[in-house]
């Protein structure tokens, strides 16, 4: 049987596994189902539609499975959906989709949230992402693999962090942050390779240096650029680096940024979106010289 603290409410429709820990003051409300091993530090709220993995741990004024906030929103039966062993720390927040976004917001597996951290509506994080303290995700941002956000930083609806990417304290993101790069600063700007994380997720030291001589070639100074367009940079990449996995991600990355909308792929798909493609195209034209994702 779960343990469960005498002053938890838990709605009779919940489906908790034997070995969940409720404390004190908790709240869970219905169509929630929590897996193994996981525990409600005190003062943690699910409130309804919400499916958690294994292994996970809520600190105190953690509320998951939250009312997106969406004036589109109807009360739609949405969800909440949490991998395995992910830790969010105290008070922060994460909403569940909406029916104009998917219906879910998804997290995976080993993140960490920290303390006051916001994951709103639609949104879907990867696998072992850090998001610091009163990090603002505003709906519908995919934040990939091994990822991290600096504190304080607010990353604009509809935009993507790509995997393996740092994005510094305080930044203002309104367009995709390329995979492998740092970026911070507001206006944000791609500063370097992110090649600490790439050598801890066992990138070898030639995949690094390819990566270094793309960040020249593309957000470099002018000398280091060559005056190419940000076009014909890509094309001369691919050609400098065939099958180079890495490589090859960050191009497909930048070209599917460049024909979204003001530089966020993910964009250029919502729904109610009514931009033409030159539009669309015209608002990431800067998307490479400017310096910003």
């Amino acid at each position: 049987m779960p343990r469960i603290h005498p002053t938890a409410v838990v709605d009779p429709g919940a489906r908790l596994a034997s070995s969940v820990v409720v404390g004190p003051y908790c709240v869970i409300g219905p169509e929630v189902e929590i897996g193994d091993d996981c525990e409600l530090r005190s003062h943690v709220v699910v409130e309804s539609h919400t499916r958690m993995g294994r292994g996970n741990v809520a600190f105190p004024f953690t509320t998951l499975g939250g009312t997106p906030q969406d004036r589109k929103f109807k009360g739609e039966a949405t969800w909440c959906l949490i991998g395995d062993r992910n830790h969010f720390r105290e008070h922060s927040t994460v909403h569940r989709g909406t029916a104009n976004g998917g219906g879910k917001t998804v997290i995976g597996n080993d993140n960490l949230l920290m303390v006051g951290g916001h994951i709103a509506h639609d949104c879907v994080i990867g696998n072992q992402v850090t998001i610091a303290n009163e990090v603002m995700l505003a709906g519908h941002i995919h934040v990939e693999d091994h990822a991290s956000i600096g504190g304080g930083a607010g990353i604009h609806h509809f935009a993507t962090v790509g995997t393996c990417a740092f994005v510094g304290a305080m930044a203002r993101i309104p367009r995709d942050v390329p995979p492998y790069m740092i970026i911070e600063g507001n206006p944000a700007e791609v500063r370097g390779v992110n090649s600490i994380q790439m050598s801890r997720r066992g990138f070898s030291e030639a995949d690094i240096d390819a990566m270094k001589f793309a960040f020249r070639r593309l957000f470099g100074s002018r000398s280091e650029r060559k005056d190419h367009s940000f076009t014909d940079a890509i094309a001369a990449i691919r050609a400098e680096y065939p099958g180079v996995a890495p490589i090859g991600k960050l191009c497909d990355d930048l070209e599917a940024s460049a024909a979204g909308v003001h530089g966020r792929r993910l964009e250029s798909a919502r729904p109610d979106n009514k931009r033409s493609a030159v539009e669309r195209t015209a608002g990431a034209a800067s998307i490479g010289r400017s310096g910003s994702p």
